[in-house]
């Protein structure tokens, strides 16, 4: 192999380690049953992952009132709000999702992870 061969070599190689680094947003989404405010969260959070982080995020969503336990655990004072527990550092976002900056802003997404 010649040398401009191992560069490209590298190069693939550090392409193939940092896609397989990405990171990954593990999110919980603490909701209030099926109420209006609650189900445009849930449609909000799923359509900017999709369109952001797909294949790189897990959504949870629970419902307060049927795991008050999960909620008080997380001292959710509100709902709906998201958590996002990875990467660090942990975030609270609170609201129905609405607004795509603020959301990718409060999660601390960075496009050049991609």
């Amino acid at each position: 192999m010649s040398i401009q061969e191992n560069g490209a070599t590298e190069k693939e190689l550090e392409k193939a380690l940092g896609e397989s680094q990405a990171a990954r947003y593990d999110l919980r989404l603490f909701v209030t049953g099926l109420t209006p405010k609650s189900v445009r969260a849930i449609t909000n959070v799923k359509k900017i992952c999709d369109e952001h982080l797909s294949g790189r995020y897990e959504l949870v969503v629970i419902d307060i009132y049927q795991q008050p336990t999960l909620a008080k655990g997380e001292q959710i004072i509100a709902a709906p709000t998201l958590i996002k527990k990875l990467p660090l550092p942990l975030r609270k976002l609170i609201g129905d999702m609405s607004d795509t900056e603020k959301f990718l802003v409060g999660i601390d997404f960075n496009p050049g992870r991609r």
